[in-house]
């Protein structure tokens, strides 16, 4: 029991840390203001590298958490001139269904994987919107630093009264791009954390997940809280790590979408082998292709099963050919898999995206494979039930 409390722990501790992180920003750029007519160019910096990186780790999260701290400490006259984050119609439904996923998280570990799924589906799309939306309109208006450093306009003109070109628009123009970069690298990273969710069938597994997460943003959060410069380092260092992962997280966050999609919108239902090529993912690296790369499946002139693809999905097209040998599909409980057999062990090759359930035979039949398998948990659970019913002794004595 006391393990299914964690994540509640883990929330408050982002959401203070979140909010100390900013506050702590905040009270050093009055610190310095104090000492000087308007923030520092270093300080202002510092502040929206923690900030861009701690909202791209849980965006929902990020964004609500800094937008309610921004409204209760604007007096009450100025609150409606505050950004579209920081008005209530926006944080206070965001932490609600902030709130909402952590309970998930929280009973999540006793329920069974296949109540528990759809939440963690519905949670991966939230993942997308709400990644796609503080891209595009949070860390433009936290990278636009230079133009809340005011300062007074005379500076911007010569001795004669000419006018000298904005300096402060210009840096925005050049410091936005880099900043939705950094948070696009970040956030994929994150995101994989929502796709091994999806494609793990342990629940325990997927509240580690979440604390590791978690303790990531506290991170972010608590570095921040001690010093902005502190907390911008250690975001610059998150963030050239996942620059390094930027790839695999890619393949990932494909694999994640096309899975949500064929769970959410039931597309087992409605659709049909095609009997010269088909969309799949490596399970492995084969040849030049690396894991969960994404391409079409197909035989060969001479009965080889080769995979094309394009790398980042809009490069040139490459193809590589999977290891000749004995192949099956395995028929797994969300999704199947293509198979390698060797003697009594098998390899998974090629994994299936969720269309394919209950097209197993079809597929075997189309690729000219060796029948259809039971693997993962189906396997296990049938395995139990011809236990139970006697099946297994009875097949034995024949």
């Amino acid at each position: 029991m006391k393990t299914q409390f964690r994540p509640w722990l883990a929330l408050m501790l982002c959401f203070s840390l979140l909010c100390g992180g900013v506050a702590s920003a905040a009270e050093s750029g009055k610190s310095s203001s104090k000492s000087s007519s308007k923030a520092t160019p270093g300080l202002e910096a510092a502040q929206a590298i923690s900030t861009i990186t701690g909202v791209a780790i849980s965006p929902l999260l990020g964004v609500s958490g800094v937008g309610a701290w921004k409204y209760f400490k604007t007096a009450p006259e100025n609150r409606a001139k505050l950004a579209w984050y920081a008005q209530p119609w926006f944080w206070v439904p965001a932490l609600l269904l902030v709130a909402v996923a952590f309970v998930k998280d929280t009973f999540g570990t006793v329920l069974p994987t296949a109540v528990k799924k759809p939440f963690d589906v519905a949670e991966a799309i939230e993942n997308k919107v709400s990644g796609l939306v503080a891209a595009g309109a949070f860390v433009p208006l936290i990278a636009a630093i230079f133009g809340s450093l005011g300062g007074d306009d005379s500076a911007l003109y010569g001795d004669a009264g000419l006018a000298i070109v904005n300096v402060s628009a210009l840096l925005n123009v050049l410091t936005i791009p880099f900043a939705i970069a950094a948070f696009v690298v970040v956030w994929m990273v994150s995101h994989v954390i929502n796709v091994l969710i999806i494609i793990s069938p342990f629940t325990t597994v997927d509240a580690a997940l979440k604390s590791f997460r978690a303790f990531m943003l506290s991170t972010v959060a608590g570095t921040a809280f001690i010093d902005p410069y502190v907390g911008a380092i250690w975001s610059l260092i998150i963030v050239a790590v996942c620059w390094f992962f930027a790839g695999w997280a890619f393949r990932m966050m494909t694999f994640g979408t096309v899975f949500t999609w064929d769970l959410v919108s039931f597309r087992s239902s409605r659709f049909k082998v095609d009997p010269a090529a088909n969309w799949a993912f490596t399970a492995r690296e084969i040849d030049k292709a690396p894991i969960r790369t994404y391409g079409k499946l197909a035989r060969g002139p001479e009965g080889e099963l080769t995979l094309t693809y394009r790398p980042w999905l809009f490069l040139p097209k490459r193809s590589v050919t999977l290891p000749a040998g004995q192949y099956a599909v395995g028929k797994g409980l969300f999704y199947s898999e293509i198979i390698k057999i060797e003697g009594d062990d098998t390899t998974t090759t090629v994994t299936l995206p969720p269309r394919f359930r209950s097209h197993e035979e079809e597929l075997s039949s189309v690729y000219l494979l060796s029948g259809v398998q039971d693997v993962g948990v189906v396997k296990g659970l049938k395995a139990v039930w011809n236990w139970m019913t006697g099946k297994e002794t009875a097949a034995a004595i024949a």
